[in-house]
C-alpha cells in the first residue's frame, strides 16, 4: 500500500477504530523512530500541536507526566 492509501484508509476508519489504531500502533513505530534525533525534531513540533489542539498546556502536561511517573512507580 502507498502512503496516501493508508492515510485514506485510516481516515475512514470510525473514531473508536482511530482511536485504538493510534493507541496499539504509536508505541511499536516509536521504538524505533525516537531513536532518531532528526525525527524528535520533527515529532515534538506536531505533538505540541496536537496538545493546543486538545486545550491541554504544558503545565498541565507536566502535571499528567508527574502523575503517571508516580503511577509507574507504585
Amino acid at each position: 500500500m502507498t502512503h496516501q492509501e493508508i492515510r485514506t484508509a485510516l481516515l475512514k476508519l470510525s473514531t473508536e477504530e482511530q482511536k485504538a489504531f493510534v493507541l496499539e500502533t504509536l508505541p511499536i513505530l516509536a521504538r524505533d523512530l525516537v531513536k532518531e534525533p532528526g525525527f524528535m525534531m520533527q515529532l515534538f513540533p506536531v505533538l505540541l500541536g496536537i496538545l493546543k489542539e486538545s486545550g491541554m498546556d504544558l503545565q498541565q502536561l507536566m502535571q499528567l507526566a508527574a502523575m503517571m511517573n508516580g503511577q509507574q512507580q507504585q
